[in-house]
């Protein structure tokens, strides 16, 4: 199956939930393994957050994703309605903290991306499908996973008061998705009301955007668009927290009770599974073995893989975390600039600036990183040979975020390449330079 993205850049305004501040969110095309990606509009340099477990932040009624400093609260709904109608690129962006809440489905968001137009794109599809299951349980609480050629959700829905129990199984397929779950709203407990408030969330809420269980009655603008809406919607949530997982997920999902904080565990636990698969090389986690290549699947690397890929070692090792890789040819790293780097006793006393030729060497290893995506590479590392047009534009202090993006612009086989990188903080550019670097055997490496 081919990825899928937006034909045109569609828009739509409201108001944010727990913030109640007015928000336009637009949905834009984006390239083949771009993934989803939130924009801060808002912000100065408008800022990107890619959403990954490894970036989750609160979850008391919502799902909030961070990088860096930036938050981007309440992102379920629209995860939810971008993969569940089969979207893999999309860019996401918005002029406010958090989407608009609408009328506490997907269903908004879903009618958004038909205008839109979902697209095909020449690149396949990457599932991750599981070998064993893999379960999180707290109380009564649980959610297990099971092997299935696709996506099927069962789930039981209940509260501690006994207001209402509901249970519902369904085959997940965009069709499904539209019809079945994007209408559902979001619920809550009439008792529920007052404590959240006083935690500062639900300002924007209204009966325009939930409805709310009092009792044995149903307080809602209109009647319920199921007769079982509430479980239907926490199966939304559940489509919705696992694309923090980064690649869409075939499995049997078990759920009783679920919320946003076991949701969450359920995603970091098929997550780390993943992350060991990827290790041993196993066939379905990976069409290619050994630790020392990017595989196929991975669209990001944490300090782990990272330390996998390069034989730097502290206090050399200048990559902290590969955020993204777009095709095979290009990547954005981050390297968090702490004033507990060595160099900075000596570089320079009482004004701390980072050397210029650190930078380079983050730019260095960026680089080779990328070349480590083009093949089975199995023992081999990347060397920096040379560097052309090298610019420092401005000093790097403690405190920064040092975000390289690296770009190969050629390639002889998989021995040589050469690529254009740059290093910047706060969306200005801080240094670039043209690399060449060179793929060895890590026995050569001394």
């Amino acid at each position: 199956m081919k990825q899928r993205t937006l034909s045109r850049a569609v828009s739509i305004k409201g108001t944010g939930l727990h913030t109640g501040n007015p928000v336009q969110l637009t949905f834009k095309p984006a390239p083949a393994n771009h993934g989803l990606v939130f924009k801060r509009l808002d912000l100065h340099g408008e800022p990107e957050v890619h959403p990954r477990i490894e970036g989750v932040g609160d979850l008391v009624r919502n799902t909030t994703v961070q990088e860096g400093h930036t938050k981007v609260h309440l992102v379920e709904h629209v995860l939810s309605a971008l993969h569940g109608c089969g979207i893999d690129n999309a860019v996401i962006e918005m002029d406010a903290s958090e989407p608009p809440i609408m009328d506490g489905s997907a269903r908004p968001f879903v009618t958004l991306i038909q205008e839109a137009g979902p697209v095909e794109q020449d690149k396949d599809r990457v599932y991750y499908e599981l070998d064993a299951p893999v379960s999180v349980m707290k109380g009564n609480r649980s959610i297990i996973a099971l092997p299935f050629d696709g996506l099927k959700i069962t789930c039981t829905s209940t509260d501690d008061r006994g207001y209402h129990t509901q249970h519902l199984s369904l085959t997940v397929d965009p069709e499904t998705y539209i019809s079945q779950i994007a209408p559902s709203r979001t619920f809550t407990i009439y008792e529920d009301i007052e404590e959240l408030l006083k935690l500062g969330k639900i300002r924007g809420g209204s009966l325009d955007s939930a409805v709310v269980i009092k009792g044995g009655n149903i307080l809602s603008k209109e009647p319920l668009r199921f007769r079982d809406e509430f479980v239907r919607h926490k199966m939304l949530d559940i489509i919705g927290d696992i694309v923090l997982l980064g690649l869409p997920l075939k499995a049997h999902i078990v759920a009783t009770c679920p919320g946003h904080q076991l949701n969450a565990e359920f995603t970091k636990a098929l997550f780390d599974r993943r992350a060991e698969a990827a290790k041993r090389g196993t066939k379905k986690a990976t069409a290619t073995e050994g630790k020392s290549m990017v595989q196929a699947h991975e669209t990001s690397l944490d300090i782990r893989r990272v330390l996998d890929m390069l034989p730097h070692r502290y206090p050399f090792l200048m990559i902290d975390r590969v955020t993204e890789f777009r095709g095979e040819d290009e990547l954005t790293a981050i390297k968090n600039v702490t004033i507990n780097e060595p160099y900075f006793q000596g570089h320079f006393p009482g004004n701390p600036v980072m050397p210029g030729v650190l930078q380079l060497e983050a730019m260095a290893q960026a680089a080779g990183l990328l070349m480590l995506r083009r093949g089975s590479l199995e023992g081999k590392t990347s060397l920096f040979m040379s560097a052309d047009k090298v610019k420092f534009r401005r000093p790097v202090r403690p405190g920064d975020r040092l975000v390289v993006t690296a770009k190969l612009t050629k390639t002889r086989g998989t021995k040589l390449a050469s690529a254009e990188v740059t290093c910047s903080v706060d969306g200005a550019v801080v240094s670039s330079a043209d690399l060449m670097f060179a793929i060895v055997d890590e026995a050569e490496v001394g």
